[in-house]
C-alpha cells in the first residue's frame, strides 16, 4: 500500500483544480442563462390575473396562460383572484363546509349583538360576498382587502338594525336589511376606491340573546295567539256579515219587486177601468151585455152543476129530486 503525504495530496488538487478550471466560465454562464429563463417566464391560474409592475410602477394586467417578464426582479407580478367569490361570516364561523357542515362552538358575541332602534339587544348572524373587481385598485388602494370588508359591513349592519324595531328585524324586515346592507356596503366600497364588489349580504340568523330567550319565546307566543284570535274573529265576520247583508238585500229587492208589481198592476187596472168607462159611455146597453158575457165566460165554466129554470116558476123544489139516485 501507498503511502501519500499532504503534499501529495495538495498537489493533486490543484492539478484536477487545473483541469476544471477551464469549464468554470461555462458552467457560470449556463446557470446565468437558466437563471434568466427562469425568471422571465410566469404562470397565472384561470381565477387569477397577474398585476404587472416594473421598478414598482403598475405597467399592464394578464390574463390566465403563461408570460414573459423582465427577470432580475425588473418586473414583479403579483396574481390577484379575480373570479373568486369570497365569504366572510359574522357570528360565527363554518369549520367544516360539506353535506353536514360543521361550525365553531365559540361565540362572537363582540361581532353579532346589536341594538335595535326600541333599545332591545339582538344576536344577529350574517354572510358578506364578495369578489375582486378591480385587481390594481385591490393592490394598491388597500392593505387589507378583507378587513376593510369585515368593518365596513360591520358598521352598515349596526347601524341599519339600530334604525328598526326589535319586531321587524326579528320577523317582516329582515330582506330589506339585507338588501340596504349591500346597497351601503358598495356606495362605502365605491367612495375609497377599494375595487370590491359585494356579490351579497344575507342574514342567516336573527334571535334574541340566549338569558332573554324564554321571555322573547312568551311575548312570541302571545302575540302569535293574538293574531290567531284576530284572524279568527275576521274569519267569523266575513262568514256572518256578508250573509245577512246578501239576506237584506235579497229583502229588500223582492219588496221592491213586490211593490213595482203592485204599483204595475194598479195602474193597468186603473187603465183598463178608464178605457172601459169611455166605452161604457159611448154605447151603455152594448158595453153592458158584453160585460156580462165576459163575466159568464169566466164563472161558468168553474161551475160543477148548471141548472137553468124558468122566470116564472116560484120555487124549483118539486122540480129537483135532491140527493137521489138515478137507476
Amino acid at each position: 500500500m501507498q503511502d501519500f503525504s499532504p503534499e501529495d495530496i495538495i498537489n493533486v488538487g490543484k492539478n484536477e483544480f487545473k483541469r476544471y478550471s477551464n469549464y468554470a466560465p461555462w458552467i457560470i454562464l449556463i446557470l446565468f442563462v437558466i437563471i434568466l429563463i427562469s425568471g422571465s417566464i410566469y404562470s397565472i391560474k384561470t381565477e387569477e390575473v397577474g398585476v404587472a409592475q416594473r421598478f414598482g410602477k403598475y405597467i399592464t394586467t394578464t390574463n390566465p396562460g403563461l408570460h414573459f417578464k423582465l427577470p432580475l426582479g425588473i418586473d414583479k407580478v403579483t396574481p390577484v383572484k379575480k373570479e373568486r367569490v369570497f365569504k366572510e361570516e359574522f357570528g360565527f364561523r363554518t369549520l367544516r363546509p360539506g353535506i353536514q357542515t360543521e361550525y365553531s362552538s365559540q361565540k362572537y358575541l363582540d361581532e353579532s349583538l346589536m341594538l335595535t332602534g326600541d333599545l332591545n339587544t339582538l344576536d344577529v348572524r350574517w354572510i358578506v360576498q364578495f369578489r375582486v373587481n378591480d385587481p390594481v385598485k385591490v393592490l394598491f388602494n388597500t392593505r387589507d382587502p378583507i378587513d376593510n370588508v369585515r368593518d365596513v359591513s360591520e358598521v352598515i349592519m349596526r347601524r341599519l338594525v339600530g334604525n328598526y324595531l326589535v319586531d321587524e328585524a326579528l320577523t317582516t324586515s329582515r330582506e330589506e336589511i339585507s338588501d340596504l346592507a349591500q346597497v351601503e356596503m358598495q356606495k362605502i366600497l365605491n367612495k375609497y376606491e377599494t375595487g370590491i364588489r359585494v356579490v351579497t349580504v344575507k342574514l342567516l340568523d336573527v334571535n334574541p340573546p340566549e338569558p332573554v330567550q324564554p321571555a322573547f319565546n312568551e311575548v312570541n307566543e302571545a302575540k302569535q295567539e293574538k293574531e290567531r284570535m284576530i284572524n279568527q274573529a275576521w274569519e267569523n265576520y266575513n262568514k256572518i256579515i256578508p250573509k245577512a247583508k246578501g239576506e237584506a238585500e235579497k229583502t229588500i229587492r223582492e219588496a221592491e219587486g213586490y211593490a213595482l208589481d203592485k204599483v204595475n198592476r194598479a195602474k193597468g187596472e186603473a187603465d183598463r177601468f178608464l178605457a172601459m168607462l169611455a166605452e161604457y159611455k159611448k154605447a151603455p146597453e152594448v158595453t153592458k151585455n158584453r160585460l156580462y158575457l165576459e163575466t159568464m165566460m169566466e164563472v161558468l165554466p168553474k161551475a160543477k152543476n148548471k141548472y137553468i129554470i124558468d122566470p116564472s116558476q116560484s120555487s124549483i123544489l118539486p122540480l129537483l129530486k135532491l140527493d137521489s139516485k138515478t137507476d
